[in-house]
């Protein structure tokens, strides 16, 4: 009898709890992968009213169990809501950085371009290259794209050959992908091959944002002019929305350097792009860029999108550098 006591009173097997616990969890919460002999549809038996404990042979809860399931950020104190989504790791993408919450889409909006809807700044960080700093070959540019909390809203990634990038370098046209938190291009940028001299009035340069894939929402296009980066965002029929506004030398050490976004008939400042200062080393080393690109809450999330395909457009103009080539201090 006291061995019959004793085996009754034994802990669960393969658990280090005291002898009376018995686990309160639901089996669904340890239920294996599929293919494990726990998983439903694989022999594990349902309960029967209450629930008798942890089924023999199958390990339940250890006692010094702390570590989170991969890409859990936790819940929080009891009584918060989470403040963050879970980690989804995009090809490309470093781990651990949290996306932005989907909000609702608005009336209207493109599929993909609700994010925007609900902030008035973005991030856009360059990534660094290993290869490209250690043998000097442009390789594919990518970019994480954030808001003002540092929540991922899109992760950018350049498409153009090896021959175009290295042979056209910093004026090469190109296809910049933006890809949401599970993978879907929500938007393409398309810059075709144009003339970079401002000496030449005809051809210059302009890049079309297309949202989603295929359909255009808007353009930037280089206005001349003889000492000023000036810029025109376009809806999607090409009439003029915004004017971008640089400074006369766009290179400065230790300082930003704004763009400002202006009404057409530039008189009021709306909103800017700065290339922000990340350095000396960063600066002088690799073309890994930072922008902050800033604008009213209520635009609209088609010309927030153009606002994004005119950072693009501006890092290329002044801020990319490939091989030997120096970065442009101008419109010359």
């Amino acid at each position: 009898m006291d061995k019959q006591n004793a085996q009754t009173d034994a802990p669960h097997p393969g658990t280090n709890f005291p002898a009376a616990y018995h686990p309160q969890y639901p089996p669904a919460a340890f239920q294996g992968p599929p293919g494990h002999p726990g998983y439903p549809g694989f022999g594990y038996p349902q309960p029967q009213g209450a629930y008798p404990g942890t089924q023999a042979g199958y390990p339940g809860p250890q006692a010094d169990y702390s570590v989170s399931p991969p890409g859990y950020s936790g819940a929080g104190a009891v009584g918060f809501p989470v403040q963050h989504q879970p980690v989804y790791n995009q090809q490309g993408g470093p781990a651990g950085v949290p996306w932005m919450p989907a909000p609702p889409p608005p009336s209207g909006c493109p599929p993909g371009l609700e994010y925007l809807s609900q902030i008035d700044q973005i991030l856009v960080h360059q990534q660094v290259e290993l290869l490209e700093v250690l043998t000097g070959f442009e390789t594919n540019n990518k970019y994480e794209i954030k808001n003002s909390l540092g929540q991922r809203i899109y992760f950018a990634v350049e498409d153009t050959d090896f021959c175009t990038r290295n042979c056209c370098g910093s004026n090469r046209p190109f296809t910049i992908r933006i890809l949401d938190l599970m993978g879907r291009e929500v938007m393409t940028l398309q810059r075709p091959l144009r003339c970079t001299s401002c000496c030449c009035p005809c051809c210059l340069q302009e890049i079309e944002i297309q949202a989603p894939p295929g359909v255009p929402v808007g353009y930037v296009v280089q206005n001349w002019h003889p000492c000023l980066p000036k810029l025109t965002a376009q809806n999607e029929g090409k009439e003029d929305v915004l004017k971008i506004v640089g400074p006369c030398l766009v290179c400065s050490c230790c300082a930003d350097i704004d763009f400002e976004i202006k009404s057409l008939d530039e008189e009021n400042t709306v909103g800017k792009i700065s290339k922000q200062w990340t350095g000396f080393v960063r600066e002088a080393f690799t073309d890994a860029d930072n922008f902050g690109i800033q604008f009213p809450l209520d635009l609209d999330v088609k010309m927030k999108a153009v606002m994004l395909g005119a950072c693009f457009l501006i890092d290329f103009m002044f801020f990319e550098r490939s091989g030997q080539q120096e970065q442009r201090a101008g419109v010359w």
